[in-house]
């Protein structure tokens, strides 16, 4: 059970980080306290639906539970290597610039806003955003209060505040773009 090792005390981790008992957890993912007990001390290992189960409860990735694995995760990513995230909405190219976000503190991204694109509805999650524009104006709108960016600035907020940004000029805005905790 070599990987159940590692499953069995990255999700403990997890489990205590979010705040919720076995019980909690367990009513979560539809199986026993005493099962998600056996997982955290290597007693079983899952099957990867009910590890997929487990993942979605703690709202994180299943490939987190094989952190350890890749914890060579390089510290030095080129462009090339950047992965392209969709989200649903927005109208921009996010790169993580990092391979696996696992137990980071943050989610480093490269952000293209197209003219007029952006995340247009407001939205709102735990930790802390940080923006730095490379180029172009960058409109932020923290709890309705908006703000013009320009290249060279930065902006550091709460993201439990109602945020959104969007690009209102004539020229792409490049930004980097650090959310903590890794959010998605």
């Amino acid at each position: 059970m070599a990987n159940s090792l590692r499953i069995g005390s990255v999700l403990k981790k997890l489990r205590l980080e979010k705040g919720l008992t076995l019980q909690q957890l367990a009513d979560m993912a539809s199986v026993t306290a005493a099962y998600i007990s056996k997982l955290e001390n290597e007693k079983v290992s899952p099957s990867i639906q009910t590890l997929h189960k487990i993942a979605e409860a703690l709202k994180v990735s299943i490939i987190e539970f094989f952190e350890n694995d890749l914890i060579d995760d390089p510290c030095i990513n080129p462009p090339e290597s950047w992965t392209k995230k969709l989200v649903k909405g927005w109208k921009a190219d996010v790169r993580q610039m990092v391979k696996l976000v696992g137990n980071k503190k943050m989610q480093p991204f490269f952000t293209t806003i197209p003219p007029k694109g952006g995340a247009h509805d407001h939205y709102t999650h735990p930790g802390e955003e940080f923006v730095y524009v490379l180029e172009g104006r960058l409109t932020l709108t923290l709890n309705g209060e908006t703000i013009e960016l320009k290249s060279g600035t930065l902006a550091y907020f709460s993201a439990l505040v109602a945020h959104t940004w969007v690009n209102n000029g004539e020229v792409p805005v490049k930004m980097i773009w650090v959310c903590s905790p890794p959010s998605w």
